[in-house]
């Protein structure tokens, strides 16, 4: 009988694993996009901070962004595929040492869960080739969306309006 009872508590522990604790495949993996290439053809046409940002979900170090402090109107757009993801009308100055926006593009940046420091926050990607962005926060500006998508400018190339 003891054995019996073990053997369900084991099946019972095992059964309740829930998957929304575990944490999504940086690289890409296992979900469709309509950029998809190879580990090896992302390391080559990438830099190596490029690289550590948009596929393995790095973080560059606050403050080193060039993006960081640039105030010409124009878009902002994924450093691996060329999507749009911003518009400099919609950057501001969070202080954190991350480009920040109020918004992105709509339609062209996609979401996940990420619990990679211990709880729960809101990833965000290129939805045209998966690349790691940043984060998405609800302490933006109140006048406007009041969200703060903090987003590596590794992650960014941008381009000049006209």
């Amino acid at each position: 009988m003891k054995k019996k009872l073990l053997f369900l508590a084991i099946g019972l522990m095992l059964g309740c694993q829930g998957q929304s604790q575990k944490a999504p495949d940086p690289s890409g993996e296992g979900t469709s996009y309509p950029v998809s290439k190879t580990d090896a053809e992302w390391r080559e046409s990438l830099t190596e901070l490029e690289y550590y940002v948009l596929r393995k979900a790095g973080t560059e170090r606050p403050g080193t962004s060039d993006l960081l402090k640039n105030k010409q109107k124009g878009t902002y757009v994924c450093a691996g595929c060329g999507h749009p993801l911003f518009r400099s009308e919609h950057k501001f100055d969070s202080g954190t040492g991350w480009p920040s926006f109020d918004r992105e593009i709509e339609g062209n940046v996609a979401y996940s869960v990420d619990y990679e420091i211990g709880y729960k926050r809101t990833e965000e990607h290129c939805a045209r080739c998966g690349g790691h962005l940043g984060h998405v926060f609800d302490d933006g500006p109140g006048e406007t969306t009041g969200m703060r998508h903090c987003i590596n400018g590794a992650a960014l190339d941008f381009v000049p309006e006209n």
